[in-house]
């Protein structure tokens, strides 16, 4: 009995000691690995990467984690002195960290490498927004023709000191180069030629891309694209919020790809940032079943010409290849054949017009056409354009302000709330938390600080004739002033043209409207 209980004992002391130092090991372990991360913390060798990219006084807040209105950080805010590019310096709270320290100088190694091409004469709080909202989304360069202020000393060395942008002028010997350009000889845009306002703009924005065709090539692009700075691209379809990948899953038999536009819609009259207070968008005519459009066509409009107050008809992304050329504003064409296209059905670019009240007044500067129904045709292609120059050319200021409230300010709630259920409208925050995410994380103001505090003579000297020239009459229009002079230039050797099919030779595709409850359109259609 006594070896028994011996034998047993014995047996049973192996699995006693295990067990015995199993226990130490689990109460050691973690006490070690405690005074390890504090002894490595102390020392300064840990960083939470959830905070590496907050900026300085944040107290690494996640999104949405705003600081108390009694805190250092939200009190250090309140307290920054005010700018000229205050609003690009500093945001409220930094309830979007993750961009701080960001140089976006590494972009032209992702493929595939995408550009974008603008002719602009805006400033920088409406430029450095667009470009880097662009960036984070994935494209690496971008072609800027410049004017106005967009051309200025102030402007003019912040944009060229960033890596990826390409800064044309508008000076004197751009405009003769661009005079012997074989589009002249054409017909595809030949009912342009010669016309004031948007038809002139149409006309530049045209022979411009042709020359950031060129230059994409050199830089050795895989696409373009044409965009207005009033323009986000918006890519939904993507299997992540990525130009990039976007374009990247496109089959390579497709040379041009279509993105349906979606107009801004304002729901207050005071907007000053469109991109960071614009979360409501009225849907393409593409992107909506038939039977809800014309359903809903009446509410959509409010008695406005058309469904959209400007175009309805997209802007494109072309491959970058041999014999492309622009087709206008929002398409490109190929010399030597159709090219295969596709469109988007998910992704789309958020347009942002008549955003802010001053917009009626900036086109209506723009513009030296009589304010009167039979001549604003000579000037602007689409109802709503004329409307309103007319209004904002004879009208008071107060007149002004109510015309803008009933056409373009969505105040009614009930149908405001019916065409967001039946997804007329939509809301989209994507960009807003993109370029809100950008601007307090201080991405602008590090651009703007570290931009060059004075500018070569050559690039003042030029700056200066373009500002010039943007200033000159708005009635005369380019081809007549400087181009349209240098018909001599224009008939250089292009017999390539003799043996192109003439199927090639569409008419430039302009600013269209969506169709009308009266199109013709719409006959094939329904």
């Amino acid at each position: 009995m006594a070896n028994s209980h011996q034998q047993s004992l014995l047996r049973s002391t192996p699995s006693s000691s295990i067990s015995s130092k199993l226990l130490l090991l689990l109460t050691v372990l973690p006490l070690t690995l405690a005074a390890l991360a504090f002894v490595l913390q102390w020392r300064g060798g840990i960083t939470d990467p959830t905070t590496r990219w907050a900026p300085p006084g944040s107290q690494h807040l996640f999104p949405g984690m705003d600081p108390s209105p009694l805190s250092p950080t939200a009190h250090q805010h309140q307290s920054s002195s005010s700018s000229d590019c205050a609003s690009l310096r500093q945001g409220l709270t930094p309830s979007f960290p993750y961009y701080h320290g960001w140089k976006f100088d590494d972009l032209s190694n992702l493929k595939p490498k995408i550009c974008i091409t603008t002719s602009t004469s805006a400033g920088l709080e409406q430029i450095l927004p667009w470009m880097f909202f662009h960036k984070v989304i994935g494209v690496s360069t971008f072609f800027l023709f410049v004017e106005g202020k967009a051309a200025s000393p102030a402007v003019s060395k912040v944009l060229e000191s960033i890596p990826g942008v390409k800064v044309i002028y508008r000076t004197r010997e751009l405009e003769e180069q661009q005079a012997k350009s074989r589009i002249w000889n054409e017909t595809w845009l030949s009912s342009f030629f010669y016309k004031p306002c948007n038809y002139e703009l149409f006309v530049k924005q045209s022979l411009n891309m042709e020359m950031a065709i060129v230059m994409a090539r050199d830089a050795g692009m895989d696409w373009i694209i044409h965009l207005d700075t009033d323009e986000l691209l918006h890519p939904a379809d993507a299997r992540e919020y990525s130009l990039r990948q976007l374009l990247l899953d496109v089959p390579g038999n497709v040379d041009m790809v279509i993105f349906p536009n979606y107009e801004s819609s304002v729901e207050r009259e005071d907007i000053k940032d469109p991109f960071s207070e614009i979360s409501m968008f009225k849907r393409n005519y593409d992107h909506l079943p038939k039977d809800t459009y014309f359903g809903m066509y009446k509410d959509a409009t409010r008695g406005n010409p058309n469904y959209f107050l400007t175009y309805g008809n997209g802007k494109s992304a072309a491959r970058i290849q041999d014999h492309l050329r622009p087709n206008g504003a929002h398409r490109w064409h190929n010399y030597m054949k159709t090219p295969n296209e596709i469109k988007l059905e998910e992704a789309a670019v958020l347009h942002y017009t008549y955003a802010k009240f001053s917009d009626l007044t900036s086109r209506r500067d723009r513009c030296g056409c009589k304010p009167t129904k039979e001549d604003v045709k000579r000037c602007f292609m689409l109802e709503f354009d004329r409307a309103a120059f007319i209004i904002a050319s004879t009208a008071t200021e107060e007149e002004m302000l109510n015309w803008y409230r009933e056409h373009i300010v969505w105040g009614d709630k009930d149908v405001k709330m019916k065409l967001l259920r039946k997804g007329v409208l939509t809301r989209i925050y994507a960009p807003m938390v993109i370029i809100q995410g950008l601007r307090e994380s201080g991405v602008f103001s590090s651009v703007i600080a570290s931009a060059p505090t004075t500018i070569s003579k050559d690039k003042f000297l030029s700056s200066i004739v373009s500002s010039n020239s943007s200033r000159a009459a708005a009635s005369e229009s380019l081809p007549s002033r400087r181009i349209g002079r240098s018909r001599e230039h224009q008939a250089t050797a292009r017999r390539v043209l003799e043996i192109e099919s003439a199927a090639f030779y569409e008419v430039a595709v302009p600013p269209l409207s969506p169709p009308g409850m009266n199109d013709d359109r719409l006959i094939i259609e329904v």
